[in-house]
């Protein structure tokens, strides 16, 4: 990875970034009806709401982080 333009500890935490956004969208999933017609309020609930969002955001600001963080010394490349 010498010709890599991020060293390697910036790619591991975009990696971890990325976990932390497919976890945001996990906690998003379900509260579906199978009948379509019959109204299923579970889909509005904290979770879905507040808590799987903020979890997507925190791993958009981690990638951007990673991105740009400098390393301090020419050991870490």
């Amino acid at each position: 990875m010498a010709n890599f333009s991020l060293p390697s500890k910036n790619v591991k935490i975009i990696a971890a970034g990325l976990l932390v956004m497919v976890a945001g969208f996990i906690l998003m999933l379900g509260g579906g009806s199978s009948d379509p017609s019959v109204f299923n309020p579970e889909m509005f609930n904290f979770r879905r709401l507040v808590i799987a969002p903020l979890v997507i955001i925190a791993g958009i600001v981690v990638i951007i982080v990673a991105i740009m963080r400098i390393p301090k010394d020419k050991k870490e490349e």
